[in-house]
């Protein structure tokens, strides 16, 4: 299961969008993250090839079992991070950027351990 930064971002991204909406297209991820529409459909054309997404005809995407462990498990990490930062004392916007950094780089043991303290 090893993706890049990159590709987390955008299996998170389609997992909270398709929270939100009944179907997600590439037009949704690219004002979801201000991204151009061609630089999404490249992302997505990876995605896809790494079997991480399926595209409909009509350009409907959806997470395949891979891409939402990999979406879920990031999603996990950035709210757990951003809400033990605010707990911290840090200001949310910027504890939600650095969760945001962190969840890509973190250990599964280091983020396993911040988990439990939290908890």
């Amino acid at each position: 299961m090893n993706v890049n930064e990159s590709a987390e971002n955008y299996l998170e991204t389609i997992l909270i969008l398709s929270q939100k909406r009944p179907v997600v297209r590439s037009v949704d991820i690219a004002e979801e993250l201000g991204f151009k529409k061609s630089s999404v459909s490249v992302a997505m054309k990876n995605l896809r090839e790494k079997n991480h997404i399926t595209v409909t005809k009509e350009g409907f995407i959806y997470l395949t079992e891979s891409g939402k462990e990999i979406a879920e498990m990031i999603y996990e990490r950035h709210q757990l991070l951003t809400s033990w930062l605010i707990r911290l004392g840090v200001d949310a916007d910027i504890a939600a950027e650095d969760a945001c950094r962190i969840e890509h780089v973190i250990s599964k043991e280091s983020f396993e351990a911040i988990k439990k303290h939290v908890k």
